[in-house]
């Protein structure tokens, strides 16, 4: 069965076609794929063949721990987008219900380059001097959980310092626990600072500052 429904398959090749570059989805899955794993790869390899433009390179996490290492990988199933170099953006989960579109939004955002940020959050975000490690904790059923994912896959590509995670927490109960998540959005920032739910990008940036003592 498929993923994408035929009919938006057609959607999404629209929306696809405004790609100016290329854009690179790594995936990390292993030879005995959990139930996440296995539709995470059939929704990649469906989206991949909507567009030229969209190269899908698929590795083991055991097998390919030299892949592993370089992107910092963790758990599975595991997404980064690529343009032009590793912009920080990580999915850990299946970007399935709301978050499909957060998806397509990024790989947009990637193919141009650009996270399409106001000027003024690109010189708060310039501020940032030191590693900033954004996990965006969600439920594929939350209407606000998109933005604050895209907040933090924004400030990934603006920053070299900073790397910004979605993680689905049904997938990964363990970290819900580690965190206290109570409700999603819940963005937990170098693991002991915590924003709780959604916010503008100025009010976001002025958190990730403050997470790091400016």
């Amino acid at each position: 069965m498929s993923m994408i429904k035929d009919s938006d398959k057609v959607e999404i090749r629209k929306i696809l076609a405004a790609l100016e570059n290329d854009v690179k989805i790594v995936f990390f899955t292993q030879e005995h794929e959990c139930q996440y794993c296995m539709h995470t790869r059939e929704l990649l390899q469906e989206l991949a063949e909507l567009s030229d433009r969209l190269h899908l390179e698929i590795y083991d996490f055991v097998k390919d721990a030299d892949r592993v290492k370089k992107y910092g990988i963790d758990k599975i199933p595991a997404i980064v987008l690529e343009g032009d170099r590793d912009y920080g953006i990580r999915f850990y989960g299946i970007p399935a219900g709301y978050e499909f579109s957060t998806l397509l939004e990024d790989i947009l955002d990637v193919g141009r380059r650009n996270p399409g940020l106001d000027s003024k959050i690109l010189a708060e975000l310039a501020k940032v001097d030191k590693p900033v490690h954004m996990q965006a904790m969600v439920s594929p059923t939350c209407p606000y959980c998109p933005g604050a994912v895209r907040i933090a896959h924004k400030f990934a590509m603006a920053s070299e310092f900073i790397t910004g995670d979605m993680v689905e927490v049904s997938e990964f109960p363990q970290l819900a626990v580690k965190y206290g998540v109570q409700g999603v959005p819940d963005t937990v920032i170098n693991e002991d600072f915590k924003v709780i739910g959604a916010m503008p990008e100025m009010s976001f940036v002025k958190e990730v500052l403050k997470s790091i003592g400016k």
